[in-house]
């Protein structure tokens, strides 16, 4: 009998509504959480490729896709604490967790703090141990490199990086998006045409692309100062077997993070570089990225 993807929400204690899609028969649990400017919409080609194998949930982190957005983040934490509750209501244990982006960073944190519930971890493309750094803007709009953004009312004001982004998020402008993604994510392969306008129409669900922003900056589990706040340690209590997955051209989390998560978590990580591919494998690499979960988990 096929297998069709179902979209479910449910209520947490703190008012939020998350939803999410689950899909697959298989023995073992992958959990898979999103990353900044995007939804489980965009897993979905994913868990078709892996619905054999897995039963697999996808959640839309609070202010994304289907999920609410009442009470604002401040970490990449609070992400974190959602996900925990919902695991819990949905019944789930014992799972492996798959984080794109800025949700290798949620996953992070909650194998941090929640190693009871973690058997595998799998980071693609992921956000850094010491979060995502923004820096101010000279009058080219060139980064300064010794001026880090450090609070929601710079990144709310950044003319090249947010700005923009929320005057198309508050216009609908379908072109600019598709801009941007050829420009920094889909720089190789692209999705299918009807696909790009599905994600793009997904793109616009965001309400807390700021506050997002501002998570990453703050973000930092590292034993070392990020340039903005000062590293918790938390890495030192991933002890999961992680696998790491980073494209050798990826434009939005350059390789020297994939690396630095490696060299945080130790001897349980695994670092593969996926040759030929951006910040989203999902599009790139997927024959590469099914495989080498296949083999992990």
């Amino acid at each position: 009998m096929s297998q069709t993807i179902v979209i479910n929400k449910v209520t947490l204690s703190n008012g939020e509504t998350i939803g999410y899609r689950e899909i697959g028969n298989g023995n073992k649990i992958l959990v898979l959480v999103h990353g900044n400017m995007t939804s489980s919409k965009h897993f979905e080609i994913l868990m078709e490729e892996l619905k054999e194998d897995y039963k697999i949930y996808a959640m839309d982190l609070r202010g994304f896709g289907l999920s609410s957005y009442n009470a604002r983040i401040n970490s990449l934490k609070d992400f974190s604490e959602d996900l925990k509750e919902w695991v819990d209501i949905l019944g789930l244990k014992r799972f492996s967790l798959a984080g794109w982006s800025t949700g290798g960073g949620v996953i992070m944190q909650f194998a941090a703090d929640h190693q009871e519930y973690v058997e595998k971890l799998v980071l693609i493309e992921s956000v850094g141990i010491k979060g995502y750094p923004m820096f101010i803007k000279d009058e080219n709009g060139q980064p300064i490199l010794t001026q880090q953004i450090k609070t929601r009312e710079e990144i709310a004001a950044d003319p090249i990086q947010v700005v923009p982004v929320l005057d198309a998020y508050a216009s609908k402008n379908k072109e600019y998006m598709k801009m941007l993604w050829n420009m920094v994510i889909y720089t190789h392969n692209k999705p299918s045409e009807e696909l790009y306008d599905e994600y793009v129409d997904d793109m616009f669900t965001q309400r807390n692309l700021v506050d997002v922003d501002y998570a990453l900056v703050v973000f930092n589990i590292s034993e070392e100062h990020n340039g903005v706040v000062e590293g918790n340690s938390l890495v030192n209590k991933i002890e999961v077997p992680t696998l790491v997955l980073q494209g050798d051209r990826d434009y939005v989390v350059p390789r020297y993070m994939g690396e630095g998560i490696a060299e945080g978590i130790g001897e349980n990580a695994k670092l593969v570089i996926i040759e030929n591919c951006g910040h989203s494998p999902l599009v790139d690499a997927m024959p590469v990225l099914v495989k080498e979960i296949k083999e992990f988990i």
